[in-house]
């Protein structure tokens, strides 16, 4: 009876430390590893997001984006993928991107919205870019995007 007592608090007390770095994060994140995307003609240096912190972090608090400069979120498995933007001071578009490198459907992200933007199907991949720079290209769901990076085997993320 007393172990268990002891332990509840502990579990409690580390889910909040864990926690805290989320809400703590006030600086953008380092300048993650880079991998060149194409979309038709266009050529894209997209920053890799592939752990989960990463995935968390995003774009927040970057005051600028260069003109085509993205960041890439990549998955193991294929699913139904929402995101929003706490903290993240420019406009975005994100690109929901499927197994089979097709644009699934794009959605247009105000910055510090609580609004989830979610994939209309799984996708294995969201692509974030300025806001209107798929629209400015004539990019729409049913494009290819190539260059997409493969999960190693055994890596989850």
């Amino acid at each position: 009876m007393i172990k268990r007592f002891w332990r509840q608090p502990v579990a409690i007390v580390w889910g909040l430390l864990a926690a805290i770095p989320a809400f703590a994060q006030t600086e953008p994140q380092p300048r993650l590893p880079t991998v060149e995307l194409t979309i038709g003609m266009y050529v894209i240096q997209a920053e890799v997001a592939q752990t989960h912190q990463q995935h968390g972090t995003g774009l927040m608090h970057r005051q600028k984006l260069g003109v085509n400069e993205g960041m890439l979120f990549m998955y193991n498995a294929s699913e139904i993928r929402c995101y929003w933007m706490r903290n993240t001071l420019i406009p975005l578009t994100i690109a929901f991107i499927d197994d089979t490198e097709m644009i699934v459907n794009l959605k247009d992200m105000k910055p510090h919205s609580e609004r989830s933007h979610c994939s209309l199907k799984p996708v294995r991949y969201a692509l974030e870019m300025n806001q209107g720079w798929f629209a400015q290209r004539g990019i729409k769901p049913g494009f290819k995007v190539r260059g997409l990076p493969v999960a190693p085997a055994g890596i989850q993320f």
